[in-house]
């Protein structure tokens, strides 16, 4: 693999403007069908297999005509302190607001709270439902100004109005303050890593170029795909995250071998060569972690993890094609002028080795201090990690509503004034479907499942049951006395499908609940279900992959255990900052509560790949130096010399852009933002930095050791690039190149 990224780095390097044009044109053709493109629909999740999926197809069947139904709006209205909103003037006020929406373009229907007894029991609070003709997203400027139009309305009549539904949700749009300091963050690191204003550009340059067309295309593709606003943004986050890292690993060996003498043809064929080894490795694991997404049974996650694959195999791309051809047009620039002067003294002495002498760097000073304290450092490394693991014994999944929106929302001041008028479950409606087709009375039969419900403890109140056009389905809705993602009402979802098996046995009537609250209890289940054999399948996958890479048997298992201590400390994180509030404040997190269901999965699918990166990047030199006869610790020291400073700022640009995505509103967002800058935290600077040359130093030579027989079965992937060592520069006559050992980066 070393020899065909070498030759395409040279031919990139040789034909930089044919390769710079090609992915100006795929950027300008993705930016212009995404201009042109419809905008996605915001779907509801779907959990195909469960029983509230179940019953939701049965209702798409039996009544048909309620698929035709589109966005629906809530005006809630509350009466002044003392007053009733059942009142003359308040209700003339009401009626008027009401009578501004009736016949309006894309308005179907507007109740009235008053006939439909839609008013609370103390008569302060009441709501009006509003259905549209078109979804959320078709919904035009002037029937949104309208719909807020009737609230100021009725506002200025006194009353305290505030609009919940789906009708004013709106694609989350990156772009927001804390993004851009994440960038700059990133830029900065950029500047001090690589002490050059051109490197760091490049690196910046060709990382934005890359996600800009990955995020195109997701966009592009939107509405025949299904694709929600998440799903570009996580396209956009993990795209931005590791083709700024890519670029700066294949960008940080040009230099080095630039500085060691080579031709700038020769250095960036040998970076693509060796480092470009690494990341096509470090990014086909990150591919196949969010491509195995699609096995939990999630369609959403699935459109996620293949948003996420596709930006990773994007950014791989523009690192092995696009960054040499930069580095063609760069040339000697990346260098400082120190290194500059450094490189022509080196040309002048080829074995001669930049920063052999002097004063270790900060990398080898650590390595050292490991080295020194193997178990002191392991014991507190992997004690810390654990205690900060400890409140995800204690995690909680679910789906956010309304209910953890800001309460600067309009969303949410209406979820609250519908939960202070009507109680907590109101928001949460459980949906009863009731197939009668094999009962013998369809009426008696539904009669006696409605109540059954009414009589379960929790359950506030049981509607009428409606009954499609054959006869042969009823629905009806019970409410819950608690709010939707409390543990009391996924109690009773639980009962009522115990009790279903008894109203089935007595009347051949089939029983299923559904509703947005059962579906997120159903999903949180069975990803809770899926958790373990998911992360069974990445851990054996890790051990599979590096027992290949580094022909050992011990790295790959201290890198797996290493990557499940990392993975549980940012589940800790997520449990104590989302369902504790510890930190909310601090980062703009206004309510507490389950985690996101769907996190856990994506993020062990996510870090389980990043978290190869650095193990790789790090890792590859200490085995390089160790098969070249350095000994176990100063193979340990040597990876630290080459590598640490480029990991470790690695890391820094990819917490940095994963953290900028926290200011966003979307409680989705915010979560993944949390857990992946706390992931990779912990993962590259404690399990990486610490724990691993911990473990190495205390294993000593049995670190490497293989069995003769895996020895002779497992293919030889030449990810240090050994059989570039000893290749006769390409660059003509007069070119000097260093005689150091390949896969030095």
């Amino acid at each position: 693999m070393a020899t065909l990224l070498y030759r395409i780095g040279r031919w990139a390097f040789r034909r930089r403007r044919l390769v710079g044009g090609t992915w100006l044109a795929a950027l300008v053709l993705a930016g212009v069908a995404a201009a042109v493109a419809p905008a996605g629909e915001e779907e509801d999740l779907s959990m195909p297999g469960t029983e509230s999926q179940e019953a939701f197809d049965l209702l798409d069947e039996r009544f048909p005509e309620n698929n035709a139904q589109g966005a629906e709006a809530r005006l809630v209205f509350q009466a002044p302190d003392g007053q009733r909103v059942t009142a003359r003037e308040h209700r003339a006020a009401v009626a008027d607001a009401l009578d501004s929406l009736a016949g309006g373009d894309q308005v179907a229907s507007a109740s009235d709270p008053y006939e439909g007894g839609d008013v609370s029991d103390d008569g302060t609070i009441a709501y009006s439902t509003i259905t549209y003709t078109a979804d959320a997203v078709d919904l035009t400027g002037p029937t949104k100004s309208a719909l807020e139009g009737a609230a100021d309305q009725a506002r200025d009549a006194g009353l305290t109005v505030e609009i919940g539904g789906s009708a004013l949700d709106a694609e989350e749009e990156p772009g927001g303050t804390t993004e851009i300091v994440g960038v700059a963050v990133a830029a900065v690191v950029l500047v001090l890593a690589l002490g050059s204003l051109v490197a760091a550009g490049l690196s910046l340059l060709t990382a934005f170029a890359g996600v800009a067309i990955a995020f195109g295309l997701v966009s592009a593709l939107a509405v025949p795909l299904g694709l929600t606003s998440t799903v570009a943004i996580l396209a956009l986050m993990l795209g931005l995250a590791v083709g700024i890292d890519y670029a700066l690993f294949i960008t940080s060996r040009f230099r080095d071998e630039l500085a060691r003498g080579s031709e700038p043809e020769e250095a960036a064929g040998r970076a693509v060569g060796t480092a470009g080894s690494a990341v096509v490795f470090a990014g086909a694991t990150v591919f196949i972690a969010l491509v195995g997404l699609g096995v939990v049974g999630i369609p959403e996650l699935t459109k996620m993890g293949m948003g996420g694959a596709g930006a990773v195999a994007l950014a791989v791309l523009v690192a092995l094609t696009l960054v040499p051809a930069m580095l063609g047009f760069a040339g000697r620039r990346v260098l400082s002028r120190a290194a500059r002067k450094a490189a022509r003294r080196a040309g002048e002495r080829p074995h001669a080795v930049p920063g052999a002498s002097g004063r270790p760097g900060l990398g080898v000073r650590w390595a050292r201090f490991v080295l020194r304290r193997p178990v002191a450092v392991l014991l507190a490394a992997g004690l810390g990690l654990g205690a900060v693991a400890v409140p995800a014994l204690g995690l909680e999944l679910g789906l956010p509503g309304d209910e953890s929106k800001s309460v600067e929302t309009t969303q949410r001041r209406a979820y609250d004034l519908l939960s202070e008028g009507f109680g907590p479950g109101f928001n949460g409606p459980l949906t009863v479907v009731v197939d009668t087709t094999e009962s013998a009375d369809a009426e008696a039969a539904t009669a006696s499942v409605a109540a059954t419900v009414r009589d379960l403890d929790g359950v506030a109140s049981v509607g009428d049951p409606v009954l499609d056009e054959a006869g042969g389905t009823a629905v009806f809705t019970a409410v819950p006395e608690t709010a939707p993602n409390s543990g009391e009402t996924k109690d009773l979802v639980n009962s009522i499908r115990d009790e279903a098996a008894g109203v089935e046995a007595d009347t051949g009537a089939g029983v299923l609940v559904t509703g947005t609250t059962a579906m997120n209890i159903d999903i949180s289940e069975a990803m809770s279900d899926a958790l373990l054999p998911y992360l069974t399948v990445v851990i054996g996958l890790a051990v599979l992959l590096l027992t290949v890479v580094f022909r050992s048997v011990l790295v790959p298992l201290k890198a797996a255990l290493g990557f499940l201590l990392s993975v549980g400390a940012a589940f800790g994180v997520l449990v104590a900052v989302f369902q504790w509030g510890w930190g909310a404040d601090l980062l703009g997190i206004e309510q507490t509560g389950p985690v996101m269901s769907l996190m856990p999965i994506l993020i062990i699918g996510i870090v389980f790949g990043l978290a190869m990166d650095y193990e790789v990047f790090l890792l590859t030199r200490m085995r390089e130096a160790y098969a070249h006869g350095a000994s176990p610790g100063e193979a340990i020291v040597q990876g630290f010399r080459h590598s640490g400073r480029v990991v470790a700022a690695a890391a820094i640009i990819m917490i940095s852009v994963f953290a900028g995505f926290i200011g966003m509103s979307s409680p989705t967002i915010q979560t993944m933002g949390v857990g992946l800058a706390a992931a990779v935290a912990f993962d590259a600077f404690v399990v990486r930095m610490a724990i691993v040359p911990a473990v190495l130093a205390l294993l000593g030579r049995r670190a490497w050791w293989l069995p003769r027989i895996l020895n002779r079965v497992l293919p030889n992937v030449d990810i240090e690039g050994e059989a570039l060592t000893g290749r006769a520069p390409a660059g003509g006559p007069g070119t000097t190149v260093s005689r150091l050992p390949a896969g030095r980066y």
